[in-house]
Parts: C-alpha cells; sequence; structure tokens
C-alpha cells in the first residue's frame, strides 16, 4: 500500500503542469483534486470535527428549533418548518417521519415564557455554541487559526437565527403563491413552460439543498470565501446529499436486523449515523470549494507541508519583501490572507514565519480588521542577514546555548562569517526593489508572449 501511494504522488507530482499540454494539465488538476479531497476526507480530525458536531446537534437541535420556529412565528411562515425537516430526514424512512414529528412536538410544548431570562439564555447560548463548532470545523477547512471576535461572533450569529430562516421561507412562499398566480397559470398551459415546472419542481430540493450548503460556506468560515467557490461547493455537496440519502434510504428499508438488535435504540443510532454522514458531506463540500478558491495548493501532495530551516528562511525573506513592497508603494498594509495568496500558500502555513517576523522586531500588526502588516523600522534600515539569522534561530532553544566541540564550532563560525559576508551592505529596500523590477520583467515577457500568438 505504502508503494502504490508514492507511486500515485510520484504521478501526479512528478510532472511539470506549465510542459503538459491544456487536456493534460485539466486531468493532471483534477487528480491533485480528488487526491487532496481523499487525503482530507480520510484525515482523522476532519472525522472527529464532523463527530463533534453530531454530538452538538443532538444538545442544540431543539433549541434551535425553538429560536427558529418562534422568528419564523412572528412572520406568519412557521408551518414551513415542519416539511423542511422532514425533507432532511427523509433517508431515515418511517424513523425519519417519527423524529420529525416527535421533534416538533418538542418545539410546539415548549413555552418560551415561562423559562426565565436565565433559561431563554441558556437556550440562546446552548444555539449559539452550535454555530460556534460548525464555524471552528470550516476554519479548520479553510486553514484559518482566528475566530471571530466576540461581539462580531453574536451579532453575527443572531442575524443567520433571525433574517436567515425568514428569508428562506419567504422564497419558498413566494414561489408557492406565484404557482396559483393567474398569470403564471396561464404560463403553465404551454406544454414547454409546464414541462419546465415540473422538471423545476422536481430539482426544487436539491436547488434548496445546494442553495443552503452555498449559503453555509459563503458566510461560516472567518475568512473571505468566493461566490463561484461557494456555489461550486454547494451543487456538488447537495448532489451527494441527494444521492447519498437515497443509498442510506435503501439502507434503511433492509435494516430490520438492527431494529431487532437495538430495540428502540435503533432509531437513534441510525439517526446519529445520518446526522454524521451529512456533516461529512457538508465538510467535504466546503472543502471542494476551498481547493477550487485556492488552487495553488495543489501544487504539493501535503496538506500542510513541513519547512525546513531553508525554506523558512526563504518564506520570512519573501515575506518581508511583500511588506516593504507595499510600504515603498504606498499601498494599505498587507493581510496574512493578501500575503499567502502573492506566495501561493494558506495564511494557516505562513503565520507561524509571521509570527517569527513580528517577535524579531521587523513588522508589526496594525489595529485593523483583518489586522495587517506594517514595518516596524523604515526598509533600509533592517539588513538582510537580519532576518535570515531569526528564520535560522527559529525553534533554538537549550541547544543552541550549548558548547560545541572545537571543530565543530570553527565550522559554524565559518559559515556565520561566509553567510555574514556575502550579505554584507544588502537590505530589505534593495531586495524589495528588486522585487518589483522582477514583478515587471515577468509581466512584459508576458505581454510579449501573448503578442505573439495574436
Amino acid at each position: 500500500m505504502p508503494a502504490i501511494h508514492a507511486k500515485i504522488k510520484e504521478r501526479l507530482w512528478g510532472a511539470d503542469p506549465a510542459q503538459l499540454a491544456p487536456t493534460l494539465r485539466w486531468a493532471l488538476y483534477l487528480g491533485r483534486l480528488v487526491y487532496a479531497l481523499a487525503r482530507d476526507l480520510s484525515d482523522s480530525q476532519l472525522g472527529l470535527y464532523a463527530m463533534s458536531l453530531v454530538y452538538t446537534t443532538l444538545l442544540s437541535l431543539v433549541p434551535l428549533l425553538a429560536v427558529s420556529f418562534s422568528v419564523l412565528k412572528g412572520f406568519g411562515v412557521h408551518s414551513q418548518l415542519e416539511p423542511l425537516l422532514a425533507n432532511a430526514l427523509a433517508p431515515l424512512g418511517e424513523s425519519g417521519a417519527e423524529i420529525t414529528r416527535q421533534l416538533v412536538g418538542f418545539v410546539d410544548r415548549m413555552q418560551v415564557g415561562v423559562l426565565g431570562a436565565l433559561g431563554l439564555g441558556m437556550l440562546f447560548y446552548t444555539v449559539l455554541s452550535l454555530i460556534q463548532k460548525i464555524e471552528q470545523a470550516f476554519n479548520y477547512v479553510w486553514r484559518v487559526d482566528q475566530e471571530r471576535a466576540l461581539a462580531q461572533r453574536v451579532i453575527e450569529y443572531l442575524s443567520v437565527l433571525t433574517i436567515g430562516p425568514v428569508l428562506f421561507f419567504s422564497a419558498i412562499g413566494v414561489s408557492a403563491s406565484l404557482g396559483g398566480n393567474p398569470l403564471i397559470r396561464s404560463f403553465m398551459d404551454s406544454e414547454a413552460i409546464d414541462w419546465m415546472l415540473r422538471a423545476t419542481g422536481i430539482l426544487a430540493p436539491y436547488l434548496m439543498i445546494s442553495a443552503t450548503f452555498a449559503f453555509v460556506y459563503r458566510f461560516v468560515p472567518n475568512t473571505e470565501v468566493r461566490l463561484q467557490s461557494a456555489l461550486l461547493g454547494g451543487v456538488v455537496a447537495g448532489l451527494l446529499w441527494e444521492t447519498i440519502g437515497g443509498l442510506f434510504g435503501q439502507f434503511m428499508a433492509g435494516s430490520t436486523q438492527y431494529t431487532a438488535i437495538y430495540s428502540s435504540l435503533a432509531i437513534l443510532i441510525l439517526f446519529m449515523l445520518w446526522v454524521y454522514i451529512g456533516w461529512l458531506i457538508l465538510l467535504f463540500g466546503s472543502s471542494l470549494a476551498f481547493y477550487h478558491q485556492h488552487p495553488e495548493l495543489l501544487e504539493t501532495p501535503e496538506r500542510e507541508p513541513s519547512l525546513s530551516p531553508r525554506e523558512r528562511e526563504w518564506l520570512a525573506l519573501r515575506l518581508a519583501a511583500w511588506i516593504a513592497r507595499a510600504y515603498l508603494d504606498g499601498a494599505p498594509p498587507p493581510h496574512c490572507e493578501a500575503l499567502a495568496r502573492l506566495i501561493r500558500q494558506s495564511a494557516q502555513a505562513i503565520r507561524p514565519t509571521m509570527d517569527l517576523l513580528e517577535q524579531g522586531g521587523y513588522v508589526v500588526r496594525t489595529a485593523a480588521s483583518p489586522a495587517g502588516y506594517v514595518l516596524r523600522r523604515p526598509p533600509e534600515a533592517i539588513s538582510i542577514l537580519e532576518i535570515v539569522e531569526q528564520a535560522r534561530r527559529c525553534g533554538e532553544g537549550q541547544w543552541g546555548n550549548r558548547r560545541l566541540d572545537p571543530p565543530i564550532s570553527d565550522l559554524m563560525a565559518c559559515i556565520d562569517t561566509a553567510l555574514a559576508s556575502c550579505l554584507e551592505g544588502m537590505t530589505l529596500r534593495m531586495l524589495a526593489e528588486r522585487l518589483a523590477e522582477n514583478r515587471s520583467g515577468q509581466i512584459a515577457d508576458q505581454d510579449d508572449s501573448q503578442h505573439d500568438r495574436a
């Protein structure tokens, strides 16, 4: 198995995409994408997040429905909640219908007025904790290690809980009312229009679940997600939901042996299994959206490649040069996401190096949101040797302070002297100016090649 795995990685990452024909380049991209998705799906961390969300869902489902039901009742569209829940649990068959009745019964019997301030606060806390867990799972998929601020989190979560359900069910109500409009009915007399409406009715559950998934991918992660990436992830996740839901329904039809073994607990076990599968589908779609937005992260087979000391030096110099370039151009301070896009890495991968530069006193964060990075000193006052030595000393503990044997200490001193001699007089400003010249030359070469092809 390891030999096959190594051969697959060699086939996918052994070739240079720039040297391939467009068709083979696309095939190579798809192969890398499938490999990355399978790697992330088999990652134990993703499964742990899905299992954690199952547990949190069981605790928060009734409070979540109660809050949504109270909001929807004020707008007169609360009757749509039960059909939506029944559709989500449809793969469970008769057990899904029974769970839907039980949940709706719990919500109907819940009297928010008698809960008191403490009970109402606990109700909202339980719901907000569910959304926070969801955000943490999506932040892991999107390589984001910073959560929203507490005040921002409460405001945005409450907005989702109040405005989201109203807009969602209002859209359903508008589409239903249009079906009874005389003008729309006159158009439905046409055979082509009638066929299209019937097809739309068949596709409506898939479209609604895909739109819901796309909404989650777009707004839940604590990073900027492009609309087209969120839509792609939502469409694929919706297709998987409908397909796997049908297969799970067939499994449920033949699961009488589980009922015989587990008796009344079978419904709960199968319900938890379906919720787990549902969360895995949702996280899978989010991973697809992530790689669509960041195809540069498919250039290595590892999810988070470990940096060698040489790569750490290269990364520190490149990040510092881009920050200095923004300073010289008078551009706004680049934030971590912008720097990650420039060097074709994830924000999570470059953050330790940014911390290294910050600890060394070369850059400082701004108070804006998201925080940008500015130079603490002018670029001409920062030598390249300083940054290289800071990167080389990263993680250095007691071993770096021990006295070495004379031959080894002499050799290390020679290396340090040669490095200092080679980098003597080179400043960060010089590196940033060379970076701009190199980028201008690359743009000119691209323009010339496009002109030659034309």
